[in-house]
C-alpha cells in the first residue's frame, strides 16, 4: 500500500527549502527514532530512496534509541 504525499516549499527571501513528510504509521513500522539519521539515495527520476545513516549502531531501549558505545 502505498502513501501519497505532497511536496512543501518554503520561500524566503534569501532561500528555499523543500520538504517531504511521512505518515507516522510509515515511521512506526519502519521503527524510527527521534533524532535519527537518515540519508536520501536517488536511484533515478523518479524513485527517491531513504536510507539509515548508522543502523547497526542503534539500540533500541524501551521506548527511546541509544547508541551504543
Amino acid at each position: 500500500m502505498g502513501y501519497p504525499t505532497k511536496v512543501q516549499l518554503i520561500q524566503r527571501k534569501a532561500s528555499e527549502q523543500w520538504y517531504v513528510n511521512f505518515p507516522a504509521a510509515l515511521a512506526q513500522a519502519m521503527e524510527f527514532s527521534k533524532g535519527e539519521t537518515v540519508e536520501w539515495v536517488i536511484q533515478d527520476r523518479d524513485t527517491l530512496c531513504l536510507k539509515r545513516a548508522e543502523r547497526g549502531r542503534i539500540k533500541k531501549v524501551g521506548r527511546r534509541a541509544k547508541k551504543k558505545r
